[in-house]
């Protein structure tokens, strides 16, 4: 027995990390210190006891000496253990932090005694200080948040408040933080929220991490702009949560905006006599641009209240007999009655009194900027003849432009090239960027700088060759994606004359133009059965003639529902097959509408629609509507046996994985 007591002291001494004992009635001290505490402070035995003070209390850091005291009158009164964490000074003088775990107990006389476990903890305080120094000194927002349906904030650092301009919780007032925290969709602008939500799904299945731009709600009701992660891992809990890391990039997105609308801006001030910018949110009304004798000089850049303004205007300027109509106009725009999805934008023609008094005939056009913004732009219409209208021998041309621009306010691209075909775009709404196969973000530099015209139309989807002929005749035409109506459309292109032997500029308008094509594009054969041919080359024929696709990404998708036999394939799936080196993000996913669209106009040309089946953004091949070669072979009949010889869907590598398949189960 007392061979087992003995074993039992050497264990608290020498292996139970920092254990000592106390007395924790007055005089609090120390009545047992083990050999392990004695190791851990570099202090003896004899250093540490003492019957009436607390020896060990001198070596807690000064500034923690509060907590230590703190933590001894509490403990003692009942059976009970406490933890706290403090710091010790060594006698090397070095300082560590340790954990104590204090366990009170009434001794036989009565006195309130207590054993204590020390654990060093200076490495993970050390960790923690500096992921504290990186939380505070890195200008990234830090979230952490849960993999639920509605995913609640378990951690967010500072960095991340402050971008979301959070205020202290008062008493009586909304907490943003903690109604932020329920759920991190409070966050994002509801027109972002199924954006987002696509994103987190696509992290959570791929088990990849994704990066964009997207918007978030501040609580004071602006918008900040980050550019952030996504990541899916296991917290120390084991459970699964989302991490997100962003940079506030509002400043620079303000500054890439304010840069368009000034590229904007010029390109309209070179089309239109006066512009006007119509606020509905603040109810003013300022000019942007005029002429310099223009009576509005003096107005220029001052927001105006749009009643008062109008009012005065109308009854100092407009004729008479034009006086309703224009009122009955700009009512309409202020409630929001005069736009109409697809519909051209609205204008007005009138007459009114110039700078210097005479009555002359103007037309006005509002062009939308976004849901509260929109320009009022405005210029004479010439009623003399050519002596009067034409400036300079491109003038005529320059005219015919501004009549196209103020009927199209979409699918506009204006562009400045040099004697020696180096060009410069100077303006192009967004679908127009993507007729030429660039981002935002790739279109900006093109507009700072000239780039060789072959060099800059080598992504577009018209060919250089296209683009010389325009520069030679003057006028094409050519199709570009709208992604507002998501149809296919037709762009017209008009260039200025070349001037012989000059070498000054010319000037390229584009803008949309009706489609009158009819419907019925092809002849559609009689006997309509498609045939799908995957062994081989990839390739579809209606009756006995093969499907010219127009578009290799459109027939690609086909030959991915083809070997999907059937199965939906999302958008997230078919953009990883299509743009293999890509994420899904908003560019891809915008090419992949347009692909699914063309695929879906093209199967319509041919009578064969029926033959794939869309649902909420997936699609699949109808089997049942089709003869497949691959279909034949997998259903094991005897008679197609044969078909199968070695090869499957030649033109694509993804394919190998089937043809893996195939080739490992013959039959």
């Amino acid at each position: 027995m007392n061979k087992m007591l003995n074993h039992t002291e050497e264990i608290l001494s020498r292996q139970i990390s920092g254990f000592h004992q106390y007395r924790l009635s007055e005089p609090v001290h120390l009545t047992y210190v083990s050999r392990n505490l004695c190791g851990m402070v570099g202090y003896t035995e004899k250093e540490l006891l003492h019957e009436s003070r607390d020896l060990y209390a001198q070596l807690v850091h000064p500034a923690d000496r509060e907590t230590y005291d703190r933590f001894l009158r509490e403990a003692a009164g009942r059976e009970q253990t406490l933890t706290a964490e403090y710091r010790l000074v060594k006698k090397d003088g070095t300082v560590i932090w340790v954990q104590d775990t204090l366990s009170a107990r009434q001794g036989e006389d009565g006195a309130w005694e207590g054993d204590s476990v020390l654990t060093d903890i200076s490495g993970l305080k050390k960790e923690n200080s500096d992921l504290r120094f990186l939380n505070e000194t890195i200008p990234c927002g830090f979230m952490k948040y849960t993999c639920e349906k509605q995913p609640r904030i378990t951690y967010i650092n500072q960095k991340m408040i402050d971008i979301l301009r959070c205020p202290a919780a008062r008493e009586g007032e909304l907490d943003y933080l903690e109604m932020y925290k329920g759920n991190v969709f409070q966050m994002v602008p509801m027109e972002e929220r199924r954006r987002f939500s696509k994103y987190l799904n696509r992290v959570y299945t791929a088990d990849a991490p994704l990066a964009g731009e997207m918007a978030l709600l501040r609580c004071d009701g602006t918008r900040a702009y980050v550019f952030g992660w996504v990541i899916k891992t296991v917290n120390e809990e084991g459970a699964e949560e989302f991490q997100s890391v962003c940079m506030d990039i509002t400043a620079r997105h303000q500054m890439r905006k304010d840069a368009e609308t000034r590229r904007y801006m010029k390109a309209l001030t070179d089309v239109y006599d006066k512009i006007f910018e119509f606020n509905l949110d603040s109810n003013t009304v300022k000019c942007l641009h005029c002429e310099d004798g223009s009576s509005f000089k003096m107005f220029e850049d001052v927001p105006m209240l749009i009643d008062e303004a109008l009012e005065k205007w109308i009854l100092g300027a407009v004729e008479p007999e034009s006086w309703e109509r224009i009122r009955a106009f700009f009512r309409d725009f202020c409630q929001k009655k005069l736009y109409e999805p697809e519909a051209k934008p609205p204008q007005i023609t009138y007459k009114a009194r110039c700078s210097i008094g005479e009555l002359r005939q103007y037309r006005g056009i509002f062009i939308k900027v976004d849901d509260s913004v929109s320009y009022y732009c405005c210029r004479r219409i010439q009623e003399t003849g050519r002596e009067n209208v034409l400036q300079t021998e491109n003038d005529e041309l320059k005219q015919k432009m501004k009549d196209l621009v103020m009927q199209f306010s979409d699918g506009i691209a204006a562009f400045e090239v040099s004697a020696e075909g180096m060009v410069k775009p100077l303006y192009a709404s967004d679908n127009v960027q993507e007729f030429f196969g660039y981002t935002e973000k790739e279109w900006l530099p093109l507009t700072e700088k000239f780039t060789p015209l072959e060099t800059f139309a080598a992504y577009s989807e018209a060919s250089f060759e296209d683009f010389e002929e325009l520069l030679r005749t003057g006028e094409a035409e050519y199709t570009y994606f709208d992604y507002g109506t998501e149809t296919e459309r037709k762009i017209k292109a008009i260039c200025s004359p070349k001037e012989s032997g000059s070498k000054s500029p010319r000037y390229v308008m584009l803008y949309q133009v009706e489609d009158t094509e009819t419907d019925g594009k092809k002849n559609l054969p009689e006997n309509r059965t498609v045939t799908i041919r995957t062994f081989g080359y990839f390739d579809v024929f209606v009756g006995d003639k093969p499907i010219a696709f127009r578009n290799k990404k459109s027939k690609e998708l086909l030959a991915l529902l083809v070997d999907r036999r059937g199965g939906y394939v999302t958008s997230e799936e078919a953009i990883g097959f299509l743009w293999e080196d890509e994420p899904a993000n908003t560019v891809t996913m915008s090419r992949y509408r347009k692909v699914a669209l063309r695929l879906k106009n093209t199967l319509e040309e041919y009578g064969i629609s029926d033959i794939v089946e869309a649902v909420d953004g997936k699609r699949r091949i109808v089997m049942e509507n089709v003869q497949c070669d691959l279909y034949q072979y997998c259903s094991g009949k005897e008679e197609y046996a044969g078909l199968f010889r070695g090869s499957y869907l030649t033109n694509y590598s993804w394919g190998e994985t089937t043809l893996g398949e195939l080739t490992n189960n013959p039959e």
